[in-house]
């Protein structure tokens, strides 16, 4: 029977950080350039803290997707 060998966990929450990072800072700077379009004027600060609540929510749910799918794939369920 073939053996399936998926991504290490670590591994997995490594790449994680490292999307989510290089995304944190696209989207806060997409934040300091939109939220004037809508009316909403902040301070910089409040935009890396804002950024930075929604970075931790996106690393959880970056590395909870790629272990469901890294599980998946070991038992065969997607090739």
């Amino acid at each position: 029977e073939e053996v399936r060998v998926g991504q290490r966990r670590l591994h997995s929450f490594y790449e994680s950080i490292i999307n989510v990072l290089v995304g944190y800072g696209i989207a806060t700077g997409a934040q300091i350039l939109i939220f004037p379009w809508f009316g909403i004027h902040i301070p910089l600060a409040d935009n890396f803290i804002i950024g930075g609540i929604f970075t931790v929510i996106s690393i959880a749910r970056s590395f909870w997707l790629r272990r469901v799918f890294n599980w998946l794939h070991t038992k065969g369920i997607l090739v």
